[in-house]
């Protein structure tokens, strides 16, 4: 096999990762690479790959030996899935995921493990940086800590195979070094899927890994599920999040949870939404003008009728307070600056919208348009709800 290193697109506790392109057929692979004289690990964790076939896995394409600056490397090639981690997806959304898209990768890191568990292996390291996402879902990877549960036959072998895993995600029984089966992995995906409904720590306050390991293990207590999910996904995570191990759903009933076929979507994803809000991001968001801009009848509404309509579209506000609201300074005109972060997620903008009085003029009550845009008691905006400041009065501009 013939191929040509590219640039680091990740690094491990043992390994790097490496864009790769095939000589022959150009095929973009990721590349695991470690020195020859420390790559035991890594060989394991091709071992285990090479025996696997999912489209919820990360696929095997091969390994070799290279040397290179004198040394000789290890290499494991690996299916390349462009689209990063799920840890970086959720920054890129702005510091969490909506129901539906958590939904979505829920379902299909499930169908991983699903597939994993009925071939007997535990992956132990279930959490956003190691289950990779492309446009068309998401796939489990990293399986440097995964093992077979048939080669623990009793007790004597259990107390010599190594935990593994990362504190803040393992299960109660795994940080007290008891077990690490099938029921472990139920466990990190719900700490995956709050990770996902919260973009923050599973444990505000521990930072040390010890202080997060002895609490995990023996405080009694799991990790707070965000009060903003749907009845539905609250009983999903109790489900997954139960410290006896015996009393977790399997992987295969969780799958036929209510929670994930509610929200069963088509297979490539294309239906979820792209943002966690559903407020316009700019005034080119097409769906918002083909939904709102005319009547039934091809006449144009009435700004105040088209405004309420806008609002009947943005669902409901949350006032739960995070670290993604942004602060409103207003003065005595009315002039109202807001700290909108980018679509990026990378550079903010100072907006400053005038004549907020616009608003009243087109006969719009002050309830409609505070509630549209997201407002609460004090006097803050959520992310990309402070932009539709901004968008209301091109709003009008445009339609008026």
């Amino acid at each position: 096999m013939y191929w040509t290193r590219g640039h680091i697109i990740g690094r491990g506790s043992s390994a790097t990762v490496y864009a790769a392109t095939s000589s022959q057929s150009g095929e973009v692979y990721a590349v695991k690479s470690v020195k020859l004289s420390k790559s035991e690990p890594l060989q394991r964790e091709g071992r285990i790959l090479s025996s696997l076939s999912s489209p919820y896995v990360v696929g095997y394409k091969g390994c070799d030996i290279t040397k290179e600056n004198n040394l000789f490397m290890y290499n494991l090639l690996m299916e390349c899935v462009p689209g990063g981690t799920l840890s970086q997806e959720i920054r890129r959304k702005g510091g969490r995921l909506d129901e539906s898209r958590i939904g979505f990768y829920t379902s299909q890191i499930l169908k991983g493990l699903d597939y994993l568990h009925s071939n007997g292996f535990v992956h132990c390291d279930i959490k956003g940086a190691n289950v990779l996402v492309s446009e068309n879902g998401a796939k489990i990877g990293d399986m440097g800590c995964a093992k077979r549960v048939n080669l623990v036959a009793n007790d004597l072998d259990h107390a010599a195979e190594p935990i593994g895993g990362t504190p803040a995600f393992m299960a109660p029984e795994v940080a007290r070094g008891e077990e690490q089966g099938f029921p472990a992995d139920i466990w990190s995906l719900g700490c995956t899927v709050i990770e996902m409904a919260t973009g923050g720590s599973l444990w505000p306050g521990l930072t040390d890994p010890v202080s997060v390991l002895y609490h995990v293990g023996f405080s009694g207590e799991g990790p707070e599920i965000p009060n903003w999910l749907s009845g539905e996904a609250k009983d999903f995570l109790g489900k997954c999040l139960r410290r006896d191990p015996k009393e977790r759903w399997t992987a295969s009933h969780l799958l036929k949870h209510k929670f994930l076929r509610e929200l069963e979507l088509i297979s490539n994803g294309k239906e979820i939404q792209e943002s966690y809000s559903n407020s316009p991001t700019s005034i080119l968001d097409q769906g918002i003008w083909n939904s709102c801009s005319l009547g039934e009848s091809g006449v144009q509404d009435s700004p105040e009728k088209r405004i309420q309509r806008l609002e009947l579209c943005s669902g409901n506000a949350s006032w739960t307070f995070d670290e993604n609201w942004v602060t409103i300074r207003c003065n005595n005109n009315e002039n109202i600056e807001v700290e909108a972060e980018s679509c990026s997620g990378s550079v903010s903008d100072s907006i400053i919208v005038d004549n907020l009085t616009e608003l009243r003029s087109c006969g719009v009550a002050e309830e409609s348009w505070v509630n549209l845009l997201g407002r609460g008691n004090s006097g803050r905006f959520v992310g990309d709800e402070a932009i539709s400041m901004w968008f209301m009065t091109q709003f009008l501009t445009h339609y008026s």
